[in-house]
């Protein structure tokens, strides 16, 4: 799920949704969390719970993005670094 470096950034709802749309349109790998996998405790029930509400609907809290650098920057445009 995760590769160095990692940079973690801050951001509401609003820009974590905009973060993942401009994330899937440029096709990075990209890993999702949402309030539903804090209410599973295995992996296969987490997927589960993903996979079984449309895109738009997902309860984004956090998500993972991995690509070059400049395409990343791009996608967390508006984030700021968390402290």
């Amino acid at each position: 799920m995760f590769r160095q470096p990692v940079m973690v950034f801050a951001g509401d709802k609003e820009l974590l949704t905009v973060a993942h749309e401009r994330a899937v349109r440029r096709g990075l790998p990209m890993a999702v969390f949402t309030a539903e996998l804090f209410a599973t405790g295995h992996d296969e029930a987490n997927r589960a719970a993903v996979r079984a509400v449309p895109m738009a609907g997902l309860d984004l809290v956090g998500i993972a993005v991995h690509g070059p650098r400049n395409a990343v920057d791009m996608v967390m445009r508006g984030a700021t670094l968390h402290t």
